[in-house]
């Protein structure tokens, strides 16, 4: 029987984002295997990355000794109860399915299974993604390191040692891009209220908020600190965020994720029955 170094259940976009941070990572494509239920799916993947298709699920889970879990939430249970890894009780499972605990998939799978709960965000589909794990106790070492490499190969990867900290993470990071392409939308229709061609509002605002995050990434320095940095008494930016600061932005930002934050403990409570 051949073995395969990574098995992936599900090929949808964030499969396939891991796929290709791994294959420029220097993983081998050909020892990658991948399983869907759309057979032009995996067709594409497979003319993509050159990777091995396989038969079914099981076929994942009986040649790969990890295995990770890339199905949409509400189909997870169906995934996991249909798997059969009494000959494979060894398999690191990784989930990255949005809101599903891994007490759920425990359950679903067996109470010993080694479970790894990730939860990336969809910059990880070019390689600049932010992911936060969870370990269960089952997982060794060895994997922890396994899983740790597989996310890193599309951003970067932190830990979280209590699982309710991913409900947190989900209200941040997780739903984090749409809240940053709010603000760019805003200010691409400001822009152009102000009299800048359409193609330039977007343009501006693209590299200012790219430059934005590479300054404060590169410096290193907190954000309150950058910002006095760039607002001049008197000045311009100043003007501005006094606007913003009397609309409570703050207070805004605060009620969003307090919201985002409550909806990702529902959905967990939901996906796991």
């Amino acid at each position: 029987m051949t073995t395969h170094s990574i098995g992936f259940i599900g090929g949808g976009n964030m499969a396939r984002s891991l796929i290709g941070g791994l294959i420029n990572s220097g993983q081998d494509a050909a020892a990658i295997l991948v399983s869907d239920p759309v057979p032009g799916a995996l067709e594409a993947l497979q003319q993509e990355f050159g990777l091995t298709p396989a038969a079914d699920n099981q076929a994942v889970l009986d040649t790969c000794d990890t295995v990770v879990l890339a199905v949409k939430p509400q189909v997870l249970r169906q995934v996991c109860l249909e798997l059969d890894i009494s000959a494979r009780p060894h398999v690191l499972f990784i989930s990255i399915a949005a809101g599903v605990r891994t007490t759920a998939i425990q359950k679903w799978l067996g109470e010993d299974c080694a479970v790894v709960r990730a939860m990336p965000n969809t910059p990880a589909l070019v390689q600049s993604g932010a992911s936060a794990l969870f370990a269960t106790p089952a997982v060794s070492e060895t994997q922890h390191d396994t899983a740790e490499s597989i996310l890193r190969a599309v951003g970067v990867v932190l830990w979280v040692e209590l699982e309710d900290e991913l409900d947190a993470v989900t209200a941040l990071s997780g739903s984090g891009p749409a809240y940053f392409f709010l603000v760019m939308e805003a200010m691409e229709e400001a822009g152009r209220r102000l009299g800048l061609d359409t193609e330039v509002a977007r343009l501006l605002t693209l590299e200012t908020a790219f430059g934005a995050a590479k300054l404060a990434l590169e410096l290193g320095e907190p954000a309150a600190d950058l910002r006095r940095k760039v607002t001049s008494p008197g000045g311009t930016t100043e003007a501005a965020l006094a606007v913003l600061e009397q609309g409570d932005l703050r207070g805004l930002f605060e009620r969003a994720l307090d919201a985002a934050h409550r909806r990702a403990r529902e959905l967990a409570d939901e996906l796991g029955q």
